[in-house]
């Protein structure tokens, strides 16, 4: 038996979805209304959340196996930050099964009921408008905020989410916190939201630089701070990798880069812009991160000591 606030919640989607200009004008409308005509889903149902079987949840672990493992100490970095806050992390593949998950032992049990376990489905089709299946629906950051749920049984909870890239410059994990708290906070929820997307493009640089661990990795600048712009490049100074952003920034299109000389992506006309220019950033960064210590910063940039010298001279770059 559904109870009055429940009641509310349910006509309000149901009222929302029925209207084509509610959807024009909001994303969370258009994803309610894509719950219901897409996906036919009802906001009162009750039933549980859908869970693969072991062996299911096995093979998508091990198409996920390098990535998965580039990717746990920076899920465990985050939960420390978050974990005794009444939240969870969770990793998923790109259909919102979950993979990985970090709660405390306190939290589990709570989480668990709500569907919140690793081999749950969050897709959008499954579990309608909700963190996970919508980050994965509209490729983006967001957050669902409680009542912004479309089931009125997914209402007690808050979930942040950020997409994550593959080194193809594809969608390949959804990243989420979850809170279990009844008091969590607008405001509470945007702090989580900086270290979420903090936490994804960290993966997501991890996983790029171990997929091109022979190349020369070049840091490039974008007015998107929550996206990673890399390329990476051959000991001939070809292009042979980019990230999502780094795509959109020097205009590389979606399919798989077909190598090119760096300078023809990058530029060097103009002295120390283009390629110098982020050349030459990513080294002060390193230096920088490692107080000016020359080892220190090439063990960072996966470069030998005496090439990071010759590079800092070309670059007219000093340090100790």
């Amino acid at each position: 038996m559904t109870r009055p606030v429940e009641n509310a919640h349910i006509e309000r989607v149901l009222a929302t979805a029925q209207s084509n200009s509610a959807a024009a004008r909001s994303r969370l409308a258009a994803s309610w209304r894509r719950s219901v005509v897409k996906h036919g889903l009802d906001p009162s149902e009750g039933r549980a959340t859908n869970v693969v079987d072991g062996s299911t949840l096995s093979e998508r672990r091990d198409a996920l196996d390098k990535f998965m493992t580039v990717a746990a100490p920076r899920l465990d970095r985050l939960f420390s930050l978050v974990g005794n806050s009444g939240c969870a992390v969770f990793l998923t593949d790109t259909e919102g099964v979950i993979l990985d998950q970090r709660t405390t032992d306190a939290d589990k049990d709570t989480f668990a009921d709500w569907g919140l376990r690793t081999g749950a489905d969050w897709s959008e089709a499954r579990e309608g408008t909700n963190g996970i299946g919508t980050c994965l629906a509209e490729n983006r950051s967001l957050i669902i905020h409680r009542e912004e749920h479309f089931f009125a049984r997914n209402t007690a909870m808050s979930c942040i989410d950020a997409p994550i890239y593959g080194p193809d410059g594809r969608i390949v994990a959804a990243l989420d916190v979850s809170s279990a708290r009844a008091d969590q906070t607008e405001g509470f929820n945007r702090l989580i939201a900086a270290q979420v997307a903090q936490t994804a493009r960290a993966i997501e640089e991890a996983n790029f630089r171990a997929a091109f661990s022979s190349a020369r990795i070049v840091v490039g600048d974008s007015d998107d701070t929550d996206a990673a712009v890399l390329l990476a490049l051959d000991a001939d100074d070809l292009v042979v990798g980019a990230t999502r952003e780094a795509r959109r920034v020097f205009e590389l299109g979606s399919d798989a880069i077909t190598p090119r000389p760096a300078a023809d992506i990058l530029g060097r006309e103009d002295g120390p812009t283009g390629f110098e220019k982020a050349e030459r950033a990513a080294v002060i960064r390193a230096l920088a991160r490692a107080d000016g210590n020359v080892s220190e910063a090439a063990r960072a940039l996966g470069i030998g000591r005496a090439t990071l010298y010759r590079r800092m001279k070309r670059l007219g770059i000093e340090g100790r």
